[in-house]
């Protein structure tokens, strides 16, 4: 396109048109600017493509989120950038936001809330009642899915819309097809038994990440407490095996950093993901209040993590936003809805909910 234009006219008019499009190669289309800092704006974009009337799109915030920088400003000539590499600018997610509301009562242990999309209901345990529940919003009466459920704690959900379950009592980690038929799959490491596997998180590639600590009260044959990754093929990996009590475990809204709590010890750390769902060796995020336990990540990259204090809210670079309470201590949560910006939050005998203004993954 430039070596047309300075074909065509002057060297003076090329020179001219180049000053209005920006500094960037004439032929390209405008870069992001600098990252901003947990959402603040990016800095300007570097320049549009020849002719064009927009300005750079906005950088990253904190921890590379999608979507968390608002616009750079604008390149020369040009109107203001758009948002980070999502498209949208960035917004406080629980700004405003409705005090946490109690949805249902009266079970034993509630925990690993999960939303079935497909069908627009939310599914989760009591643990020690060995069942699993089913919700279906608006409405707040709560049936059984299934039960017994061999103490299932966290659910997943796989690539297929199919129900993924830690199971306590089975000691493995199973799948439920759609005509109901649960078959396993984990149950063992290098032939021994599987601890208590605890919460799970699925991959868009259809790889499974889980925890499986002690808590169950089965006795530990494996000799550690295991972050483990069953990849696409239904090879069971082991991810880490130095955690004292890993526990809650989700994805970032780009998969490429997988973060586990340690309940005991009060921390998050975080895995770089590779492109083959392999992990690199981690690093601790951040500590927490006691107990983190179940966690869940929105659009933005922010952490909801369950904890003694309530759902606290941290940055994607591990700084303390908010917390939300919880009239009990709550154990796990997940975003639903549809537009997946409810949490849905188990908290001993109760389940709640509150809507926050960022959607989340499920």
């Amino acid at each position: 396109m430039m070596f047309m234009l300075r074909s065509l006219f002057s060297p003076l008019v090329a020179l001219a048109l180049l000053c209005a499009c920006g500094s960037d190669d004439a032929a390209s289309t405008a870069t992001g600017g600098a990252a901003g800092s947990s959402g603040s704006a990016g800095s300007a974009g570097s320049g549009a493509s020849a002719g064009a009337n927009t300005g750079g799109s906005g950088g990253l915030g904190s921890g590379g989120t999608a979507g968390v920088a608002t616009g750079g400003a604008a390149g020369s000539g040009a109107s203001a950038g758009s948002g980070g590499s999502s498209g949208a600018p960035f917004v406080d997610p629980t700004q405003g936001v409705s005090a946490v509301q109690k949805v249902a009562g009266g079970f034993n242990f509630t925990e690993g809330p999960v939303w079935m999309a497909a069908t627009g209901k939310l599914l989760f345990t009591d643990i020690p009642n060995s069942r699993i529940h089913e919700l279906t919003p608006p409405s707040t009466t709560v049936t059984v899915f299934r039960e017994p459920s061999g103490q299932a704690n966290g659910l997943g959900v796989d690539t297929q819309g199919l129900l993924i379950a830690c199971e306590h009592a089975g000691r493995r980690v199973s799948r439920t097809a759609a005509g109901g038929q649960v078959s396993p799959l984990a149950t063992t490491y290098t032939g021994k038994q599987l601890n208590s596997p605890n919460d799970v998180i699925v991959r868009s590639d259809g790889t499974i990440y889980f925890t499986d600590p002690p808590y169950g009260g089965n006795p530990n044959v494996l000799g550690f407490q295991g972050v483990f990754r069953i990849d696409p093929s239904q090879t069971l990996h082991l991810v880490s095996s130095d955690m004292f009590r890993p526990n809650g475990i989700a994805l970032s809204p780009d998969e490429k950093t997988l973060y586990v709590t340690d309940s005991e010890q009060h921390y998050v750390r975080s895995h770089p993901v590779k492109n083959d769902g392999s992990t690199d060796p981690p690093k601790k995020l951040m500590d927490t209040s006691n107990g983190p336990d179940g966690m869940a990540v929105d659009d933005q990259g922010y952490l909801y993590i369950t904890t003694s204090a309530g759902v606290e809210v941290y940055t994607p670079s591990g700084t303390l936003h908010d917390t939300l309470k919880v009239p009990e201590q709550p154990a796990n949560c997940t975003f639903g809805g549809s537009d997946r910006k409810t949490l849905y939050i188990t908290a001993r005998k109760s389940l709640y909910s509150v809507v926050l203004n960022v959607p989340g993954k499920p």
